[in-house]
């Protein structure tokens, strides 16, 4: 390191260069983490360092690699809250799990906790009591862990509540949670059955008359609860359950008169069911059975004029304290990032269009 030094009078007066104080700045935007596990260092950084890219891109600064350690190069925040980010992700593989997309995306909403989303009163109260809790969901083929703030507080009200309902826009979740649940407390000896149903209402395009059975006409509108129940119970499990009817995937229009004891019933697409549907459906709550209802207000297919049950629902039930409601919005989104942005547009495009109905009365 060069010096200027200038004697003045008896002291030495130590006067630092311009290269000196560049390469003390350096050394000040930068933050070394050292890794003591080489094989859990290449876990966690991913294939072709795809872990470490994402985490670049998402949070704005530079990741170098060097042996055991990574280097943070960027403003104080950045590099803080990728600090978390990565000591999070080693800890868990620490512990011996395992690290795909899901909890990368996870880690990172939780340092950026939707600082450029707003978020209603209502939602910031549901949020802030789950906010730090770690939550896990066992099912056969693989355990289930939240990803964004709604989603913990969704999971931990579907383990506590008899009586859930889920709202908000599509690739939230939703459903995907509540069945996942459902399979949990079915293993676990809490609920004889599960029952799966949803409205068999078309979006926005008659198919007309379809061919086969029963199962075969209604099959198609089942179908995302088909692809949930396959992601948590291995093939050969599941068909032997349906066979056997300890897991039941039937249209809404097939729960009158029933009631369902012991059982943990999904209602998906819960915005397209109607009025009368509606209470018919929460109705067939039996002894010592769970609900779970989901929808998508801004998604609703009934005919003109038509009111959907999960608005009435809401506007009745919201303050009954055994029934919990839980709200997701465009932040909450774990789909494709275009999603997010996709439904966003159309919010903004939708309040616009109601402002100038207001403003033209």
């Amino acid at each position: 390191m060069e010096v200027l030094k200038q004697i003045i009078g008896k002291e030495l007066l130590v006067i630092p260069t311009t290269e000196d104080e560049t390469e003390d700045q350096e050394r000040q935007d930068q933050t070394n983490i050292k890794f003591p596990d080489n094989r859990l260092l290449i876990d966690l950084c991913g294939e072709f360092d795809k872990n470490l890219a994402e985490i670049e891109q998402r949070l704005t600064l530079q990741i170098v690699r060097r042996g055991n350690e990574l280097n943070l190069l960027g403003d104080e925040i950045s590099r803080s809250d990728a600090k978390l980010v990565l000591e999070a992700l080693y800890t868990r593989l620490e512990n011996g799990k395992s690290l795909d997309n899901g909890d990368l995306d996870r880690e990172l909403r939780e340092v950026l906790g939707g600082k450029d989303l707003e978020r209603s009163t209502e939602r910031d109260k549901q949020i802030e009591m789950f906010k730090k809790s770690s939550l896990e969901i066992k099912t056969r083929k693989k355990a289930i862990e939240p990803r964004t703030d709604a989603q913990k507080a969704f999971a931990s009200s579907l383990l506590k509540n008899e009586l859930v309902f889920g709202i908000g826009p599509a690739g939230t979740g939703k459903t995907y949670l509540a069945v996942a649940v459902a399979v949990s407390k079915f293993i676990n000896g809490e609920v004889d059955r599960i029952v799966l149903s949803r409205p068999a209402v078309e979006a926005g395009e008659k198919l007309g008359y379809l061919p086969g059975d029963m199962k075969d006409k209604v099959d198609p509108y089942m179908q995302p609860l088909y692809d949930a129940l396959n992601d948590f119970l291995p093939g050969k499990q599941l068909s032997k359950l349906i066979e056997e009817k300890r897991i039941e995937i039937a249209p809404l229009a097939f729960m009158r008169g029933r009631t369902l004891s012991h059982a943990f019933v999904v209602l998906d697409e819960a915005q397209n069911a109607s009025s009368m549907q509606m209470k018919m459906f929460l109705t067939r709550l039996g002894e010592g059975s769970r609900m779970a209802i989901t929808g998508d207000k801004s998604q609703i297919d009934l005919p003109k004029g038509a009111i959907s049950g999960i608005v009435e629902a809401e506007r009745l039930l919201s303050s009954e304290p055994k029934i919990s409601f839980n709200y997701f919005s465009a932040r909450d989104v774990v789909r494709h990032p275009l999603v997010a942005s996709i439904i966003e547009a159309y919010d903004a495009d939708s309040k616009k269009k109601l402002n100038s109905v207001k403003l033209d009365k």
